[in-house]
């Protein structure tokens, strides 16, 4: 072997153990990976419709607007009359020790509308409701876009450590116990020899 490894009981039971605690942290690594892989697969899945929506959401929305604007001239200045959006709130959910975002955010409901009734007409309700749809899946689609990042490097990295466990340390572990309980082996057989050498010697 390539390490100093001295042939002793003591050494034997060490790793062994250690090849034991290996073993177990791989079978760890292991099923962390495979709940994150699923996580973030579920999550892709959602990402790819969401992107869909929103897309043909933003299309409806944008159309609706100049809609308006052609029914009320400009609404730019209804526009201002809408309060700052600073309603977001983030917070964070633990998958396997990985920290996700999760981000609300108070959207008005479009039964009750925040801008002056009598200044617009249903073209402007229209678009006030699509824009208000594509509020809601920006802020779906940012909790979810950052979570798969967020489940990709830690998917990596939780790989990269399964490989050096199962690539690096267990057969590291694997062949120290090997040569120790082949020495020790070696070592017995030879005292056993030894032992009856001795016996004839005294018998003879």
């Amino acid at each position: 072997m390539a390490e100093q490894i001295f042939p002793t009981k003591g050494n034997l039971i060490k790793s062994k153990r250690q090849l034991k605690q290996a073993q177990l942290g791989y079978e760890l690594m292991d099923r962390k990976r495979n709940i994150l892989v699923r996580e973030m697969v579920s999550l892709t899945d959602e990402a790819k419709e969401l992107r869909g929506g929103i897309d043909s959401t933003y299309s409806e929305a944008y159309k609706a607007l100049q809609h308006a604007n052609t029914t009320l001239g400009v609404v730019s200045e209804l526009a201002e009359t809408f309060p700052v959006e600073n309603s977001l709130k983030l917070s964070v959910r633990s998958v396997m020790g990985v920290e996700l975002p999760k981000i609300g955010a108070d959207i008005e409901p479009v039964s009750e509308p925040v801008y002056p009734m009598h200044l617009t007409n249903s073209a402007f309700d229209y678009a006030y409701i699509c824009f208000n749809r594509v509020k809601e899946l920006t802020v779906r689609l940012a909790e979810v876009e950052n979570s798969i990042y967020r489940l990709a490097v830690a998917i990596k990295k939780t790989q990269k450590r399964a490989n050096a466990l199962q690539n690096i340390m267990i057969p590291r572990f694997q062949n120290r116990v090997r040569f120790i309980t082949n020495a020790l082996e070696e070592k017995e057989r030879e005292e056993f020899s030894r032992q009856k050498v001795i016996k004839r010697r005294k018998v003879s």
